[in-house]
């Protein structure tokens, strides 16, 4: 195959890498070590694939490749733009990570189901990657309801009753928001524009009824339930019933950020800026996202469950990225879009942590973490690299997204907006200063202590169980990706230059 007919397939290659993978994956369920192999291959080749992408996208180009057109203006097509291919890049390389990840996991617990597991992974990527390079509505429609049918088994992995009544509410929510109110939002938008397609500063004529316009964009707000925009947001802590793994990258990286990601081509790509403030639904928009932000703050601060208060936490910091691109100013939504990989990066290492410490202990209350920084010491620094991030402290990645944010609330003249970043931030370091003080200053459960205490067969008390890090695939990649969060903290320059040229 030459050169040029490749270039023409690239934008579908990374999809096809996934597919072709959970293929793989299923071909060898009966030899572990290769299954597990075809899995690391596929995520590994998927990232170089989307990689590789870079240098023409940097040039100002655009990547095309229809796969079928079935009707005038109807088609299933890729395009790979900057904002595409930073969320690409961003769920492709955590995939690398969360795959390492998994086979630490999987193994310790001698989990069931392992084929099906990394299986439905794997297409949950191919889904995430598809929907980043969609051209048009029609194609990401397609995708985003395929990641909501292949993530359903992930999150019902355990077959418990409270993994199916989480996997059921799931589904209530993203297919009632789908069928309700994004497909109709779509079929408007096409009547009205003529057009499925995305385009720079929006397809929707500004002549159009203002009533049917403000509708329509509440359609698609409501439609984005993978947003997690309050009230389509208890989906999100009912999933945290998922295996560690599936939390970490599909509800705190490809499912969320593919809602957050519709709503920014529907901003920028359907109704455009122009039309956002002639209509003023960049303020209705700043107050929902704004009332997110606030209440899951405060809410996490009430909660003891780990994964709870991650889930809260994750709901509010969505909200930040909308937040910084409807203010519509260059300076905010470098710090919106920019937020979609720093919030991923650093929420990912959250979540990994929270595993890591639930293998070790079985402890998944924050109220139980007395001293464990002193006896997990690699799991909680990586686990306070994170959460400073999430709170915006430098050298950390959160810091950029904070101050890009906070200079362009004042450069918009929203002195609100700033109140509520500020109150937002303080909030958040709240609920993980008390992780972290309970972590690293929390006296260790003693002898005699529920939890520490192992009564032999029959009935004399033994020795505490020593508490260790768990396994180096569990603890590898939970410093990667501290590391990273660190490291783009310092070196951000190549994500803000791709999120300039995403934005009009």
């Amino acid at each position: 195959m030459s050169g040029t007919v490749i270039d023409q397939f690239i934008p579908f290659l990374p999809v096809a890498v996934a597919l072709a993978g959970a293929g793989l994956v299923v071909a060898t369920r009966r030899r572990p070590n290769v299954r597990e192999g075809c899995s690391l291959a596929a995520a590994v080749l998927q990232f170089l694939l989307v990689v590789s992408m870079i240098p023409p996208i940097l040039d100002g180009q655009t990547l095309h490749f229809t796969v079928l057109s079935f009707l005038p203006q109807v088609a299933i097509a890729f395009r790979v733009d900057a904002l595409g291919l930073l969320f690409a890049i961003t769920a492709s390389f955590l995939w690398i990570l969360t795959t390492v990840y998994s086979i630490g996991y999987m193994r310790h617990l001698r989990e069931h189901a392992q084929t099906r597991y990394y299986a439905f992974f794997a297409l949950a990527m191919a889904a995430t990657v598809g929907i980043a390079f969609s051209a048009n509505l029609v194609t990401l429609y397609i995708f985003y309801e395929l990641l909501t049918f292949i993530t359903y088994p992930l999150l019902t992995h355990s077959g418990s009753p409270a993994a199916y009544a989480a996997g059921k509410k799931y589904l209530m929510y993203q297919l009632g928001a789908s069928f309700l109110f994004l497909l109709p939002a779509i079929i408007v938008t096409y009547t009205l524009s003529g057009t499925f397609d995305f385009q720079p500063n929006g397809v929707l004529p500004a002549a159009a009824n203002a009533t049917v316009l403000v509708l329509v964009y509440g359609l698609f707000l409501a439609g984005a339930a993978k947003a997690a925009i309050m009230p389509f947001h208890s989906w999100l802590p009912a999933a945290m019933v998922a295996p560690t793994p599936v939390s970490a990258l599909l509800h705190a990286v490809a499912v969320v950020n593919a809602g957050v990601f519709l709503i920014l081509r529907v901003i920028l790509d359907i109704f455009g800026q122009d039309l956002l403030r002639q209509l003023r639904l960049d303020v209705v928009t700043i107050v929902v996202v704004s009332v997110t932000i606030l209440v899951a703050s405060f809410h996490a601060l009430r909660l003891d469950s780990l994964k709870a208060v991650l889930a809260y936490s994750t709901i509010s910091q969505l909200s930040y990225m909308i937040l910084g691109v409807v203010l519509l100013g260059p300076t905010a939504m470098i710090g919106g879009v920019i937020h979609l990989v720093n919030h991923a990066v650093a929420k990912i290492t959250l979540f990994f942590c929270a595993g890591s410490i639930d293998l070790a202990t079985g402890r998944t209350k924050i109220s139980e973490l007395s001293g464990i920084g002193r006896q997990m010491p690699w799991t909680m620094a990586a686990f306070s690299i994170a959460a400073l991030s999430i709170v915006g402290i430098p050298p950390t990645a959160g810091f950029i997204t904070k101050w890009f944010l906070a200079a362009g609330s004042i450069e918009a003249d929203k002195l609100a907006v700033f109140f509520v970043l500020l109150t937002g931030t303080l909030l958040s370091a709240a609920y993980y200063l008390r992780i972290i003080r309970t972590a690293f200053f929390g006296s260790p459960a003693r002898e005699g202590g529920e939890e520490a205490t192992h009564q032999a067969a029959g009935g004399s008390p033994q020795e505490p169980e020593r508490v260790r890090e768990v396994s180096p695939l569990i603890l590898a990649p939970l410093l990667v990706s501290a590391a990273l969060s660190v490291i783009l903290g310092i070196y951000p320059g190549f994500f803000i230059d791709l999120v300039q040229l995403a934005l009009p």
